[in-house]
């Protein structure tokens, strides 16, 4: 006679991975600027990243703990040579597979090198050639996801576990702002204050039943004005923002992320742009922020600023602004006929004379200039306050830890403020 014997299905260890969890600890890998290029021997400036390398940031992430039992941890990771344990191979090409069914990846097929005409016959090539050569790109999923979890770390860190569309300081949903009620004047939202409406009333003809309303006792609500804004956001790629043992790109990324996810679900009638500058400036889609890198450039902030005039010269909001994060001073200047001058020795007085007479044009067309500085160099102490006071704007002297904390701050109470 024929017997099945069944068992309890245990599932794969990959079934017991929060990838929300996995995600989050592969952010610094998915937007990294060219930092983990000197320890990793990730290509620098390779918008591309391979499927090899993603196995090794999975590796690195689970070599931090919390992702799997203990007993798993210490069975998976006794040997950490991918091409000898073939067991935790399988695990992280499933935690991969996982990814891309949940739409965090899209994986690309391997880019197979056509053989050169002297190939002699019959010759094989090697067989990790393609699957080095395989590709992915992570999805407007994971930048949406990083974005938020970003700003709610950010929020967590200024007290508060929640937020919501408010103008106030504090995000905390919930919470209405308001004035004194005044009388409804033709055009103005209907929005009643009931109980000064009858109180009118009755001080008018006295407590009777039925109550007559007329048109001049009623009262509506006074809510602060909702400004809207817009805003560019200037990033300093120069390849001082990753040297001196320091990743600066990175944390100014994960910012521009949340600030871009706070205004899109929080703001809607806010706009952000993103500028990069540095020998030159280009405006960057948000959707194409992770893949951004730093490269050996200097830093043409002058140009930045002439190309951020230009954006918001299109938006027609109450209130503009400019945000530029840098760790440098301006060190490039382009010239009328194209050329671009660069002196990265101190503060050469024509770049300087430059950059601050664009500052001026700034003002005069009422754009505001927020500097955050991630360095303390004293040479820098002077200009960044110099245009700071040129353009009416605040210079922050922030670290990439403190950096998000400022900058979502500064937003967060300009947007409680009248504008006139």
């Amino acid at each position: 006679m024929k017997f099945i014997r069944y068992s309890r299905y245990t599932g794969e260890p990959s079934d017991s991975i929060d990838l929300q969890e996995l995600v989050k600890r592969l952010s610094d890998f998915c937007l990294q600027s060219g930092f983990e290029s000197q320890f990793y021997g990730i290509t620098e400036m390779d918008p591309e990243r391979s499927l090899e390398q993603l196995r090794q940031a999975i590796l690195r992430a689970l070599q931090e703990g919390d992702l799997l039992s203990d007993e798993a941890m210490e069975e998976l990771l006794q040997d950490l040579d991918l091409n000898q344990n073939q067991q935790l191979r399988d695990l992280i090409d499933q935690l991969i597979e996982r990814l891309a069914e949940e739409g965090y990846i899209s994986p690309q097929p391997p880019q197979v090198t056509p053989a050169p005409e002297k190939t002699p016959r019959g010759q094989l090539g090697d067989p990790q050639d393609a699957q080095t050569q395989a590709r992915f790109e992570i999805t407007d999923k994971t930048i949406d996801f990083l974005g938020f979890n970003t700003l709610k770390d950010l929020l967590g860190s200024l007290g508060k576990s929640s937020f919501g569309r408010h103008d106030t300081r504090d995000l905390a949903t919930g919470v209405e702002s308001g004035g004194v009620s005044r009388r409804y004047e033709f055009g103005d939202t209907l929005n009643l204050d009931i109980s000064a409406t009858l109180f009118n009333a009755v001080r008018r003809d006295g407590a009777r039943v039925p109550i007559e309303l007329d048109y001049q006792d009623l009262m509506v609500h006074q809510c602060e004005y909702q400004s809207s804004c817009a805003t560019v956001m200037m990033l300093d790629c120069s390849h001082s923002m990753i040297l001196y043992g320091e990743d600066r790109f990175t944390p100014a990324k994960k910012v521009a992320l949340a600030l871009s996810h706070l205004i899109r679900t929080q703001y809607p009638g806010d706009s952000l742009h993103l500028v990069l500058f540095h020998d030159s400036a280009e405006e960057v889609p948000l959707g194409e922020l992770a893949r951004v890198q730093v490269g050996p450039y200097y830093t043409n902030t002058r140009e930045g600023l002439r190309l951020a005039q230009r954006i918001l010269a299109r938006q027609k909001k109450d209130m503009r602004q400019i945000i530029m994060i840098t760790d440098g001073k301006p060190s490039a200047l382009t010239l009328e006929d194209g050329r671009i001058y660069k002196n990265a020795f101190g503060l050469d007085p024509l770049v300087v004379s430059q950059t601050l007479e664009e500052v001026g044009k700034c003002k005069r067309a009422g754009i505001l200039i927020n500097t955050f500085m991630l360095a303390s160099d004293y040479s820098l102490v002077h200009f960044v306050q110099k245009v700071a006071e040129l353009c009416r704007g605040k210079a922050y002297f922030s670290t990439p830890y403190t950096l998000g904390q400022y900058l979502l701050m500064d937003y967060m109470q300009r947007k409680t403020r009248h504008i006139h």
